[in-house]
């Protein structure tokens, strides 16, 4: 089944995809619960609201989460951006732990949304992802179990200002306001069910592309994921709960970026970073499109130096 969200009557509400129309689920339906019941889609339908055509419908983002862990789990991406961010090489720790960073949920922008530029940022790229979108809730699980938390996937966008991302990384934290300003998810959760046909394993083959104005940055395919998501979820509980809504990024596949590319070009910066009026699309197969355009942003409102006490 697909799932996607939209502004129905005034308010945010799920909707089931079918037959080339939205479904609304009944107001205050938790679309987790209702999942971990197991139901069919005609089970799901016969719940459903009166239907209203896909076709032009303003999407909002399939779900609104607890949480956002992004990991970064493809190798070509890395050894391409370590060398764009300047970084001398990839750590041997890279290979041993799929680490992730927190970002933001308040900041998650819908499938056809505009981005704003962050205040400042005059190196704006994108990031090509898939999202897993956990289900149930869970506690330092297992890989063998973890697979069974996940409600479904999602096409991921970590819009990333480079050059704030290098500056504030210095401080050995970070990323912070280089990852803040938007995170782009949609157009549906796609339930695992639906994935099958591409299923290699424990992963899925999904053909994964990015083009910038119409013209192709990059193509990779989901499978070539270091680890896979069963893999993400059991470290990602590790000690501690993933909930029902909590994402789970997938990291930036191959070629998936600017900053990769111009870690290849010897830091040349070409293609050249996202300006206002750039539009991006992204494409994953079984998982759909989503496509924003990058808009001004607000001012950048200063914040005094450090007080110094001596």
């Amino acid at each position: 089944m697909k799932f996607a969200a939209l502004r129905f009557d005034g308010r945010y509400r799920q909707a089931l995809v079918h037959d080339d129309r939205l479904h609304p689920l009944p107001a205050g339906t938790d679309l987790f619960e209702l999942l971990a019941a197991g139901p069919t889609e005609a089970e799901v339908l016969s719940r459903c609201g009166v239907p209203v055509a896909l076709a032009g419908q303003h999407l909002l983002a399939p779900v609104r989460p607890a949480s956002i862990r992004d990991f970064i789990t493809f190798e070509q991406h890395v050894e391409g951006s370590f060398q764009g961010l300047r970084e001398p090489a990839v750590p041997p720790e890279w290979y041993e732990i799929p680490t992730f960073y927190f970002t933001n949920p308040h900041a998650l922008i819908g499938p056809h949304e505009p981005v704003p530029l962050p205040p400042g940022c005059t190196v704006f790229d994108f990031e090509l992802e898939v999202a897993a979108i956990i289900g149930t809730d869970g506690a330092n699980l297992p890989v063998e179990e973890a697979e069974r938390h996940i409600a479904g996937y999602s096409i991921f966008n970590d819009w990333s200002a480079r050059d704030l991302q290098m500056y504030e990384m210095r401080l050995g934290l970070g990323p912070a306001k280089g990852k803040d300003t938007a995170s782009t998810l949609g157009p549906y959760l796609v339930t695992p069910d639906e994935l099958e046909p591409y299923r290699q394993g424990d992963r899925f083959d999904l053909t994964m592309s990015v083009s910038v104005n119409g013209t192709p940055i990059g193509k990779d395919s989901l499978a070539n994921s270091a680890w896979s998501f069963p893999e993400l979820v059991a470290y990602a509980s590790r000690g501690t709960v993933v909930r029902a809504s909590d994402i789970l990024g997938s990291g930036t596949c191959g070629g998936g970026c600017l900053v990769e590319l111009w870690g290849r070009n010897g830091g040349e910066q070409v293609p050249p970073p996202l300006t206002i009026g750039d539009t991006v699309t992204m494409e994953v197969d079984g998982l759909g499109s989503i496509e924003n355009s990058v808009i001004a942003g607000p001012p950048v409102h200063p914040v005094p130096a450090a007080r110094r006490v001596r």
